[in-house]
């Protein structure tokens, strides 16, 4: 469901939430709600109306924002991993496989490898650097906070950097944080860990990832700042 709120159109989501949330998101500045399921239209655009300030702002720094090129990975374009920008060299191959060589990025790939495919094996780059990292940095951030999930998991995900199952104890960790610096794991791995003690977004969440980090907000302002943005 899409309604309008002054200038600004907004996608509505209901789901089985007991509190409604308001996500504006890149690269274009979708605004997107989450509202419980008994919660009626007139409740969803007054939270709306009451955040349009916000909203605005939002919208306006992300518009703002350079926008990511898409990929084609062919030689000679820019790639982040860790926070560092590598140029890609693709090398001619039968068998997949990657290599980095100072600041290259060297990708070996069958000749006719598609865009998609090109595009999917690049996910996996990912996968494979994020769970060397994660593999030491969940233990390192399960000691400081005497927390303890039960597994972790790497997937593919569009708007989220992770996600906890309170019930499972077990976290998803988005494969993108790759391109990331490492901090900005760190501060995803405590921020599921926290779910832990708390399941809202609410002052108590975030008092627990202050105490733990206490510079988090600017570690998260560098997560949500464009890939393509130098990294310090």
């Amino acid at each position: 469901m899409q309604i309008q709120v002054a200038d600004v159109l907004v996608d509505v989501q209901k789901k089985r939430i007991k509190n409604m949330h308001l996500r504006v998101k890149p690269p274009y500045g979708n605004v997107v709600v989450s509202a419980p399921l008994r919660v009626n239209r007139a409740v969803i655009e007054g939270f709306v109306r009451s955040n349009l300030p916000w909203v605005r702002k939002q919208i306006k720094r992300i518009q703002n924002s350079p926008l990511v090129p898409a990929h084609r990975y062919i030689s000679g374009e820019a790639v982040y991993l860790w926070g560092q920008k590598y140029a890609l060299v693709v090398i001619e191959s039968a068998k997949p496989a990657y290599r980095i060589m100072g600041d290259k990025l060297l990708i070996y790939l069958p000749k006719k490898a598609s865009v998609e495919w090109r595009d999917r094996f690049m996910r996996e780059v990912y996968r494979t650097e994020l769970i060397k990292q994660a593999a030491v940095l969940l233990p390192k951030w399960e000691r400081i906070t005497g927390l303890k999930a039960h597994e972790w998991r790497t997937k593919y995900m569009k708007t989220r950097w992770g996600t906890c199952n309170i019930v499972a104890r077990r976290i998803w960790l988005n494969v993108q944080l790759a391109q990331k610096p490492l901090i900005c794991l760190e501060y995803v791995i405590l921020h599921e860990l926290t779910h832990l003690l708390e399941r809202y977004h609410n002052a108590r969440f975030y008092a627990h990832v202050e105490r733990f980090m206490a510079d988090w907000q600017e570690v998260r302002a560098r997560l949500n700042a464009p890939v393509s943005a130098r990294e310090k």
